[in-house]
């Protein structure tokens, strides 16, 4: 399942809004609003918040309100991050990334599909995007995407780096990705940054080569390794 690829119709690029957070934290108020009002006018009330946000975000970031309403506004229950997960692949001290349909590279990855735990959605979108069978050896980083990719979404993201070993298997051309690779670190191609970074690929080949390796978060101190 392509991580990303629905989110990049919602994608801005005014780092740092306040009006986008605003509108972010008004449709997030409304949708749990919506989710355990009892009170019909209250849910009127709610609603029409979440109207405003979505024309707020609209009017903030030139994307049509109907789009907007559809990735912004359309999930019921109290609002959560969404969970991308990243299969960081490594062998002989190089990272294998996958070639996307508009050409650019990332690492084997995507949306945690419901029914799935983090782990085993990193082991089935390795074998859909790179045809390879991986053994998960542990979790590299727990990031807040808004921190570190670019151009950031009108929602939250939430994206898990797992160490893996490849087992075996083989590349397949499919719908998502064209080729397979393994690159060092000092030969990248050109990146979908969207979905990994050079920061993203050097913490995890730093992660391979680490045998005292601890998860990595947000606000964590990196002991000047240079991750934020």
């Amino acid at each position: 399942m392509r991580t990303e690829d629905d989110a990049k119709a919602m994608e801005y690029t005014g780092d740092n809004d306040p009006v986008i957070e605003w509108a972010r934290e008004l449709q997030s108020l409304a949708q749990a609003g919506l989710w355990y009002v009892k009170d019909d006018f209250d849910r009127e009330r709610f609603q029409r918040i979440r109207e405003i946000s979505a024309e707020m975000m609209a009017e903030r970031t030139g994307i049509p309100k109907e789009k907007v309403t559809v990735f912004f506004c359309n999930n019921t229950g109290y609002q959560t991050p969404k969970v991308d997960t990243r299969a960081a692949i490594i062998k002989d001290g190089r990272i294998l990334l996958v070639r996307e349909r508009d050409g650019k590279w990332a690492m084997p990855g995507g949306w945690c599909d419901y029914n799935m735990s983090a782990a085993e959605n990193t082991i089935k979108e390795a074998k859909e995007e790179a045809g390879l069978d991986i053994a998960i050896e542990k979790v590299i980083s727990v990031q807040d995407r808004d921190r570190h990719n670019h151009p950031p979404y009108v929602y939250k993201v939430i994206k898990i780096f797992y160490l893996c070993r490849p087992l075996g298997g083989e590349f397949v051309k499919n719908i998502e990705t064209s080729e397979s690779r393994y690159f060092s670190e000092n030969e990248l191609p050109e990146l979908a940054e969207e979905k990994t970074t050079e920061e993203q690929i050097r913490m995890c080949l730093d992660a391979s080569r680490s045998k005292e390796w601890q998860t990595h978060f947000d606000g964590m101190v990196y002991a000047g390794l240079g991750y934020a």
